[in-house]
């Protein structure tokens, strides 16, 4: 007789979350083969995405009330661990998916294209991003990368009319699958050295045992560096970033530049965290080089450009780098800035492409800063919230932005990084000058004879997009006049990790 087969038990509440939203996608896509192209087809799928989100964040909640009174939930044999630093990320998953669906219901409508797989697909990429959050074994990080980046390749490319989208939804598949295939590489030099791709395996291996031989671990921790940088937009691999972020539609650039930052950084910071906190020493400079390049390149570059989607990209660059500062550190405290950047960063972010989103007409391809000269004049809310999300990233006082940098830089300066702290601050004098640009382009009078403006016929906001502008705008304030309570927050994140 043969034996049966053991399989490991499994926690269903702690992997709810991927399940309501993979459910919700696979509902769609049924909705879509059996409805084809009804009337009802594209509003009932935007009931189901929305449901499906709201969902697991139902779910997000009551694990975190789950892991705050007890102990980190581990599942499916350890590959999987809920803890507060995990449900924290997710949340930010979460809201970005949520403001990303509610952007795209008017964008579908404004560009005739009735595609319910377009909000499948969102969903999907944000279930593997939630997996990701909560991955405690390099495979499962494999595969909710994988997962994540493969509805992404094809929403960058979604609309097929844009020689642009298509261009950017080539340029990410051949890139990502090059960072894929070299984090791959990474795992399985981890895994010879090792003979575990668990992460607390891991750690616990390199704790017992002193490796005769490191070139084969220090090479397989340098892959994975490598493979999670191209995810989160560091210099040297962010190559793909401003091509990809310029064609892909507006809302899926916003959600890429919130959700798939996060979770990139969820990665980042779980396996290096638990996995090699004895190699700090080893991974400390190369992320200390990422850092700094980050904040150049993308400072720098950003100053040049003409068009305010590859400057929001620059910026997304510029804005990897502040949270590396915090990562590079190495302390609690460190963590915890990182993880409050992230969350503010992520409203900040989508806020600003909700602003080019309802600003402009159908084509979605005119995006050069003449094409937003004299925004605030014709649209005062409009512009004045562009105005407001490009100074809360520069990091004005009383605004989110100001306080996220506050803490990556009172990080850096109590683990005594003074020279990165010093980098972080010429950067953030650099960024301002072309966010104080965007805003004084939205400022200033355009032609009036101009035939070429995407923004000559105004159109009303509609109520889904005024409640992503809204709900970003009044977070990224709440944040800047009353940090204390999001401070902690990430504190809390930070502990069990």
């Amino acid at each position: 007789m043969t034996p049966p087969i053991s399989t490991p038990s499994i926690n269903w509440l702690a992997i709810s979350p991927e399940i309501a939203l993979a459910a919700a996608g696979v509902v769609m896509v049924m909705l879509r083969s059996v409805l084809r192209r009804r009337p009802i087809t594209m509003p009932l799928c935007v009931v189901v995405a929305i449901s499906g989100v709201v969902a697991a964040g139902a779910v997000e909640y009551r694990l975190w009330q789950v892991v705050d009174h007890h102990r980190a939930i581990s599942t499916v044999a350890g590959m999987v661990r809920v803890d507060l630093f995990g449900i924290f990320l997710g949340v930010v998953v979460l809201g970005a998916t949520l403001m990303t669906l509610l952007l795209s219901v008017a964008y579908l409508r404004r560009e005739g294209l009735d595609a319910p797989e377009y909000l499948a697909l969102v969903l999907l990429s944000a279930a593997g991003m939630l997996a990701m959050t909560t991955a405690n074994d390099l495979i499962v990080v494999f595969l909710a990368l994988e997962v994540l980046s493969i509805p992404l390749y094809v929403l960058a490319a979604f609309d097929r009319r844009r020689l642009s989208s298509q261009e950017a939804g080539i340029k990410y598949f051949v890139l990502g699958a090059f960072s894929s295939a070299i984090f791959l590489y990474g795992v399985a030099l981890t895994y010879g050295a090792t003979g575990t791709t668990s992460l607390t395996g891991i750690a616990s291996f390199l704790a017992h045992n002193t490796l005769l031989d490191q070139g084969t671990l220090l090479a397989g921790i340098a892959f994975l560096l490598v493979g999670l940088g191209f995810k989160v937009a560091a210099v040297p691999f962010h190559m793909w970033t401003p091509d990809v972020y310029q064609g892909a539609p507006t809302p899926i650039t916003a959600f890429m530049s919130a959700a798939t930052k996060a979770a990139g950084f969820a990665a980042l910071l779980r396996v290096f965290g638990v996995a090699f906190p004895l190699y700090r020493a080893d991974w400390r400079p190369a992320v200390f080089a990422l850092a700094v390049l980050s904040l150049v390149v993308g400072s720098v570059a950003a100053v040049v450009q003409t068009d305010v989607k590859r400057m929001l990209a620059y910026s997304s660059i510029a804005h990897a780098g502040y949270i590396l500062i915090g990562f590079q550190t190495a302390t609690s405290r460190g963590r915890e800035a990182a993880l409050l950047y992230l969350f503010v960063y992520s409203f900040m972010t989508v806020g600003a492409f909700a602003v080019l989103t309802v600003a402009t007409r159908r084509g979605d391809d005119r995006h050069s800063l003449d094409d937003y000269r004299g925004l605030a004049l014709e649209r005062p809310i409009v512009g004045g919230l562009l105005i407001f999300f490009v100074l809360a990233q520069a990091g004005i006082p009383f605004t989110g932005g100001f306080i996220a940098k506050l803490e990556v830089f009172s990080a850096a300066a109590q683990a005594h990084q003074y020279v990165l702290l010093v980098i972080g601050v010429l950067a953030a004098v650099v960024t301002a000058y072309f966010y104080l640009r965007i805003a004084y382009t939205v400022l200033t009078p355009g032609e009036e004879t101009s035939s070429a403006k995407p923004l000559e016929t105004p159109r009303r906001v509609d109520v889904w997009s005024g409640l992503v502008l809204v709900a970003c705008a009044a977070l990224v304030l709440v944040v800047g006049v009353v940090p204390g309570v999001f401070v902690h927050w990430a504190r809390d994140a930070t502990f069990l990790l």
